[in-house]
This record gives C-alpha cells, structure tokens and sequence, in this order.
C-alpha cells in the first residue's frame, strides 16, 4: 500500500466539538433575522444540495437557507451571517488529539496521504490555513467536485492525484455518507475509526454506513499500528 485517503470531519477532527454545530448555526440564524430551529432544520435538509455546491458559496447558501425559512435579510444582515458562519465553522475543524502526529507519522513512512471529505466552501477556502494542509498531499472536496461519498467519482479522484492506483489506497473514516462501501467500492481498503471514547458522535454523521470493514480501530491514533501489522 502506497496512499492513505481520510475523511475530515470525525477522522482527523476532534468529535468532541461536533456538539457545538447546533449553537454555532443558532449565532448563524441570530444575524439572519430567522429562528435557530427553522434555520436548523433548513440546514439539515439542504445537506446534499449545499454540501455539492449546488446552492453556491455561503453567502449564497445562506440567503436560501433564509428564504426557506420565510426571510429575506438584507446585504448587512447577510454579511453578518457570513461573518458569523465562518466563526463558527473554524472551532468545528480542530484536530483530534494526535492527529497531525497521526499524519506526519505516516508521511514519515513514505505514504502519500489525501483528505476526501463532504464539505461546504467554508473548508474549502479556509483549507489552506489549516494545520492539516502542509501535511497532506491533495485534497477532494465535494463542494469543488459537485459530488458527495460515495460517489466513486471522488475515490478515483483522490488516487489520481496521489499518483497511485486506487487498490494501493487504503481509506479511513468513522462511517458517514456511506464512505466505506465506496472504498470498496472503488477498491480502496477501508478502515472503521469506531471513536469509541465520544459516545455518541455518530450521531452527527450524514446517511451512515451499514457496512462495516473488517479493519477498524477505536481512535486514529491507533492507526499507524494497524497499517504496520498490515504491512
């Protein structure tokens, strides 16, 4: 195996702030003038549409998010929610503990590393700025591709940027959008970070996965010694 693809949020993002989506939206929802729960909801059924750049940008997104919720907000009111979403974005894409650790011990192995992730266009200009970003190879992004996992469009995207044929990729996620079916899928071998120590985090994940690989591991730190026993 030559490649490593991950996924962003639950993987290489600590889950333990996962929780704090809802109050970062209500301080989204403030500055457009609508109620938490409508813009919520909003949210939470837009997922595809937003997430593959079908509604645009985020000032974009979020001037429809409004209308969903009966509102038209004015230029200021939009360039508050803007402001506001992106603040509350940034704490949403803390690393967990060792990841980056996680990250350079397996670049220091020679394997080529790429993050595939279902994410708006928050992350994608904001990605450069990461601590992630000088650790990873390339990067496939739904909101660019205008496709979400486990679309096998994105897995042989990511491979062909790595330079690598996708049975050489091993792929590793905490099982949402169905991202391990569309490793194997894709040919890519998948591994489950089951994130047993954050009892419920699996709760934030879109459209989880029923399958279940038969390489798993309950944290990512755990990961270097599974990919090494692999060989």
């Amino acid at each position: 195996m030559r490649a490593v693809v991950l996924d962003f949020f639950g993987t290489l993002t600590d889950p333990g702030v996962e929780a704090g989506r809802r109050d970062a939206a209500a301080v989204t929802a403030a500055a457009l003038g609508v109620p938490a729960e409508a813009f919520w909801t909003a949210m939470g059924t837009s997922f595809t549409e937003r997430i593959t750049g079908r509604l645009g940008g985020t000032r974009a997104v979020l001037a429809e998010m409004a209308r969903r919720c009966g509102a038209e907000p004015g230029p200021a009111s939009l360039d508050a929610a803007v402001a506001a979403h992106h603040t509350g974005a940034v704490p949403l894409w803390r690393p967990r503990p060792t990841a980056l650790d996680v990250l350079k011990t397996l670049r220091g192995r020679g394997l080529r590393l790429a993050v595939l992730s279902d994410c708006g266009a928050e992350l994608c200009q904001g990605w450069a700025g990461t601590a992630y970003a000088p650790l990873v190879d390339a990067t496939v992004f739904s909101w660019e591709e205008g496709a979400r996992k486990p679309d096998p469009r994105l897995y042989a995207t990511a491979a062909r940027r790595l330079g690598v044929a996708p049975g050489e990729c091993w792929y590793v996620g905490d099982g949402g959008s169905r991202e391990h079916q569309g490793a194997r899928a894709a040919g890519m071998r998948p591994v489950l970070v089951t994130n047993a120590g954050y009892p419920g985090a699996g709760a934030h994940r879109d459209d989880p996965d029923s399958y279940v690989p038969a390489d798993t591991v309950d944290d990512l730190a755990d990961l270097p010694l599974l990919l090494e026993a692999h060989g």
